[in-house]
């Protein structure tokens, strides 16, 4: 039952209790997460020197003063998109400072040693830039970026359960690669500048600026997201399909890749190819992915609305909590009136957590039900009502004034059919109330609304 499945030895251990006593040096997660910061760390500072090296000092200050522009206006985006099931912030920090510090460094070293051996090669440097711009470049750059996003999809895989995820996560490690980018291009067109003596609008870092901060600051985001929507759709995948989980991400790789191709390549195509790509390539494709991100973001609210009756239908939740954790508009106002009425910034963050880890249950349940669920789902769903039960005593009563808020009363016929309440459940729901402690099981009576009560994984 999804009610009452076996609580596992340990609440907060995944593996249920059954991990090594004595793991070994390397396993131990303060290792990893040292080594993990001190290869960014080494990589922030080498591609640091790169650059200064490339632009000079007054270069790089200008080009990071003008580069960090677009930055935080991509980030609050992306960080929108993913309000309905917010991922932690350590994730981001390291999609951005993989992009900004190891896959800027990945490409920067890679093109120019690739540039110039096919330039000794052919004794056409010219070709080879070209060649290197619209082949070497796209294949690196992209390879590096996804790297990312397959490093949060194998080691945080709770994090990642679907195509918003993937989503957020490329587009933040695509934004910090533009960053750095962005400081060479921007640094260097100053020091071109510089030498010739020009300034103002007419200036080739004026322009640099306006391609590449205000028409395209979405470029590097909008190709590596295709990878992203690939391994967002390999996550929703059953384990069972081996095929499909490998082929998809790679075909969103290669689609980036070759979008990233047709944009570099776009100065090749005449005086106004740039143009002719922007209007009837670029602009379109992000519109159309715009629209699918948006969609996918009111489909899993649409989700969280019909896979939690069936807990509410438990004792788990209330009645009317799944009305209002599947409005964003219901979500806000809970936790404004848990911030005015218990306590402040804290009570407010209970209630966004519990906000959630409803999401993350109703996803698992979602997952389970489709067959798509993990081994572990019997342990993942109860650590999930575990959570939410600890947050209960302030999370109900704003979200139950939330959904009195927000929701229009359910207009009702008159006798001799039965009246409802203002949210189409019985004045006294036939179902008990809830365990007064998580181990406690609920044993449901049969449901007030026509959704299965029993955990879809079990067998």
């Amino acid at each position: 039952m999804a009610t009452c499945p076996p609580y596992p030895t340990y609440p907060g251990d995944p593996t249920g209790g059954t991990a090594l006593r004595h793991a070994h040096w390397w396993q131990r997660k303060w290792v990893r997460y040292g080594a993990l910061i001190t290869l960014l760390a080494l990589s922030g500072l080498v591609i640091l020197a790169l650059v200064r090296q490339q632009t000079g000092t007054q270069g790089f200050l200008v080009g990071l003063g003008l580069a960090v522009l677009p930055v935080p206006l991509l980030i609050a985006a992306f960080r929108w998109l993913d309000r309905v099931e917010p991922g932690p912030w350590r994730n981001l920090l390291f999609a951005f400072a993989w992009g900004a510090c190891a896959a800027a460094l990945i490409a920067i070293i890679a093109n120019s040693f690739a540039t110039k051996w096919i330039a000794t090669a052919t004794a056409d440097p010219s070709g080879a830039d070209t060649l290197g711009a619209t082949v070497i470049a796209p294949i690196v750059e992209e390879s590096a970026k996804a790297a990312a996003v397959l490093l949060v999809f194998l080691f945080r895989r709770r994090d990642f359960t679907g195509i918003v995820d993937g989503v957020v996560i490329a587009g933040v490690t695509a934004t910090g690669f533009a960053f750095t980018e962005n400081i060479l291009y921007l640094g260097t067109a100053f020091g071109t500048d510089q030498l010739n003596g020009d300034g103002g609008i007419a200036s080739v870092t004026a322009a640099t600026f306006f391609v590449r901060v205000v028409m395209s600051p979405f470029a590097h985001p909008l190709f590596t997201v295709l990878t992203g929507i690939g391994f967002g759709i390999s996550a929703l995948s059953a384990e069972r399909q081996h095929v499909r989980r490998v082929l998809v991400p790679l075909s969103g790789l290669l689609l980036a890749m070759g979008m990233h191709a047709t944009w570099n390549g776009s100065s090749t195509f005449g005086d106004y190819g740039f143009f002719a790509v922007y209007a009837m390539f670029m602009v379109p494709a992000f519109a159309l992915l715009t629209w699918l991100v948006i969609w996918t973001r009111q489909r899993e609210l649409r989700t969280v609305r019909e896979e939690l009756p069936a807990y509410a239908v438990a004792g788990w939740l209330t009645p009317t909590e799944p009305y209002a954790l599947g409005s964003m508009r219901a979500r806000r106002v809970a936790r404004d009136y848990a911030r005015r009425q218990f306590g402040g910034r804290s009570a407010a963050r209970a209630v966004s957590q519990y906000e959630a880890y409803a999401t993350s249950l109703a996803f698992l349940r979602r997952r389970g039900r489709l067959g798509r669920a993990n081994a572990d789902f019997v342990v993942r769903e109860r650590e999930l009502l575990h959570e939410l039960w600890r947050r209960r005593e302030v999370a109900r009563p704003a979200l139950d004034h939330a959904a009195r808020m927000t929701a229009p009363p359910v207009p009702v016929a008159a006798p001799p059919w039965p009246v409802y309440g203002v949210y189409g459940y019985p004045a006294h729901p036939a179902h008990p109330a809830p365990p007064t402690h998580p181990m406690q099981p609920v044993h449901p009576v049969h449901p007030a609304v026509p959704y299965p009560a029993y955990n879809p994984y079990r067998t």
